[in-house]
């Protein structure tokens, strides 16, 4: 907080509802600052900053109903707000970061590293520096490079480069040993340590040969190579033929280390690239680090129970959190972006007194940079699905959000079978849906089915969702009758596998609210299927709906329960979306094709072959399709004749 910043504190009042602690009609500054929100006990729970405190508090206050559930949970749990006034934007973020740091609010964004990443360290605040890989807090006087993916990676870095700057990669204990006897240790003798223990080099041409490391790694390469090769071909000059054998040795390990740093940029740019994925539970960061065009680093976080934020609010809390206290030769001089944060001039000018030189922060729109900010945001995708999935395997996790679902939904009993189902279309064209089965709380692929809409397709997704667990249901009631009524046989005597639609789940999920869960309840109740739970989940809440109910099931965001009913639902998504489009390609290529005469299935598909789509297929020329085996000219005429004239 700068020492200008002015303090007022709104009393609290005896009942803990949002407009019980409601800051009295013109209390509030017009000025930008920090506000704080504090339960009952004076725990901070909320950290916030604004422009204008008056309208940002005010909009917590003016429309409870239209707030994210997440705001309203924090408002509720509230008892009292403060504010800070600062006098600048910059001040705000500072003062925003340095409390959420100071008092880890509950409902605040916080980024956690998904893994410990690993680090090449150079301890040049030693007196003999030492290379070596490091993990977790970062210590005063060591310089850093990274991080890597993998510890192994480092180290083939390092093997290759202690050819060229043979420093120390020892412990203290067999530094000090070998200083005691008089002898270097195996990396001395084979020429890959200087063995400045037995006094080979000094202190100072040692630390000198740790400085030229660090230049290296940190992307002044091309100096490194050059002075190699003028000495390679001065030693060849003067007819010292093994000391030119070894100095381009020398080189050629300097290029194979840089070889394991992709070249993605030009030269000269050093920048981090940022990336999101984010879905309404979690969301995942990736950042690709690039140093003279080349990365040098990556690392990932995951922050879950997500407060009521945009893309750019996540890039800014995640950019104070990173650069807050980072070294300034660790603040680049670019920071690539999804999304603007809300206040990037701000945030440019705090990250640019860090680093001690201007920053930009920005959205790349074309070339190479966005070109790489997509694979970085791949990157984020698939961090996230492999956080989900880390999550999902977990024996623990899994049973306590089955008997969570249980308790939620007032089961008897966990519902170690849960069935999905979801409907895809384009405009009612080319419905269909889908079924996933998830048994003690993971995924059962072999058991997905697929399902075209027939006699409902048009009518909407609450008749397709009836008519979709009408025929699943029908089809289990039939093969429970072919397995026997006393005692069903789910195994097909004929095949010696399951029969397909023999299980029944004990919870049958439907992805939408009241009207969907309605269609599929009274699907099994016009079967006489009574033993099977029935519930939706609604995308834009996260809410649960019951049969019957007027009110939805709202289970904490934080639950594992509603996380796996979460996966479960978009797994039938992304099922049925799949089969939509294979289904609507399927229909494209079929209307334009099958009305052509003398085309069999055989030349149908050596057309799409050869052309790879009906719409190159369409650009061709009569002559074009004669090249392809078993089309003749008039053939070849025929479809061109056919297609042009479907295109106009």
């Amino acid at each position: 907080m700068s020492a200008g910043a002015d303090s007022l504190s709104v009393v609290v009042r005896p009942a803990n509802t949002p407009l019980s602690y409601r800051p009295e009609p013109g209390s509030v500054p017009e000025s930008p600052g920090v506000y704080r929100f504090r339960d009952a006990h004076g725990r901070v729970i909320y950290v916030g900053k604004a422009k204008n405190l008056r309208q940002r508090l005010n909009s917590y206050f003016a429309d409870f109903a239209g707030l994210h559930p997440r705001t309203q949970t924090m408002l509720t749990t509230a008892a009292r707000v403060d504010w800070t006034v600062v006098g600048t934007e910059v001040e705000a973020l500072q003062l925003e970061y340095s409390w959420i740091k100071e008092f880890d609010p509950r409902f605040n964004v916080k980024y956690r590293d998904d893994k410990s990443y690993p680090y090449l360290a150079v301890t040049m605040g030693e007196d003999f520096p030492r290379v070596q890989v490091l993990r977790g807090a970062k210590r005063k006087g060591t310089r850093y490079f990274g991080p890597y993916s993998h510890a192994w990676a480092i180290r083939e870095t390092v093997d290759l480069l202690l050819r060229v700057f043979p420093i120390r990669t020892c412990s203290a204990g067999v530094f000090k040993r070998a200083g005691q006897i008089g002898r270097p240790c195996l990396l001395g003798y084979i020429d890959k340590c200087s063995a400045p223990c037995v006094g080979r080099v000094t202190p100072e041409e040692h630390r000198e040969l740790a400085a030229d490391f660090c230049d290296f790694m940190a992307g002044n390469t091309g100096r490194f190579i050059r002075r190699i090769e003028r000495d390679m071909r001065e030693a060849a000059a003067a007819e010292e033929f093994e000391r030119a054998a070894r100095l381009r040795d020398d080189v050629q390990a300097l290029r194979r280390a840089l070889e394991k740093q992709a070249v993605v940029l030009g030269e000269d740019t050093d920048c981090d690239v940022v990336a999101l994925a984010e879905d309404p539970l979690e969301a995942a960061v990736q950042v690709f680090y690039v140093r003279g065009g080349r990365i040098r680093g990556q690392r990932g976080w995951v922050t879950g129970e997500i407060e009521e934020a945009g893309p750019g609010e996540l890039v800014e809390h995640f950019l104070l959190q990173m650069y807050a206290e980072a070294a300034p030769e660790a603040v680049p001089r670019e920071v690539l972006v999804p999304a603007m944060p809300p206040e990037a001039g701000a945030l440019a000018e705090l990250l640019g007194e860090r680093r001690g030189g201007r920053v930009e922060v920005r959205v790349p729109r074309r070339g190479d940079k966005r070109t790489l900010l997509e694979t970085v945001e791949r990157n984020a995708k698939e961090a996230l699905l492999q956080h989900k999935l880390r999550r999902a395997s977990d024996l623990t996790t899994r049973s306590r959000a089955l008997q969570e679902i249980a308790d939620a939904l007032g089961l008897d009993q966990a519902p170690l079978r849960i069935e999905c189902y979801d409907v895809s279309h384009l405009q009612g064209d080319d419905v269909v849906a889908s079924m996933v089965v998830f048994e003690d709380g993971l995924a059962r692929k072999a058991e997905y089915r697929r399902f075209a809409i027939r006699g409902m397709a048009g009518q909407g997704d609450v008749a397709s969702i009836y008519e979709v667990i009408s025929r699943r249901f029908k089809r289990y009631l039939e093969e429970r009758v072919a397995g026997g009524e006393l005692d069903p046989e789910p195994i097909d005597p004929d095949t010696g596998r399951p029969r397909k639609f023999a299980y029944p789940p004990n919870l049958v999920v439907v992805d939408g609210g009241p009207a969907q869960v309605a269609a599929a309840q009274r699907a099994l109740d016009e079967l006489g299927v009574d033993d099977v739970a029935v519930s939706g989940l609604a995308k834009r809440l996260e809410e649960v709906w019951l049969p019957g109910d007027d009110q939805p099931v709202i289970l904490p965001r934080s639950s594992e329960g509603l996380y796996l009913l979460q996966r479960v639902r978009d797994e039938a998504h992304r099922f049925a979306i799949a089969y939509h489009r294979a289904k609507r390609a399927k229909s494209v290529t079929e209307s334009a094709l099958d009305d052509i005469r003398g085309l069999g299935a055989a030349r149908k598909q050596a057309l799409l072959r050869h052309f790879g789509s009906v719409k190159r297929l369409r650009d061709a020329t009569a002559e074009e399709i004669q090249q392809v085996p078993g089309i003749g000219r008039s053939t070849a005429e025929t479809i061109v004749a056919a297609l042009k004239g479907e295109s106009t």
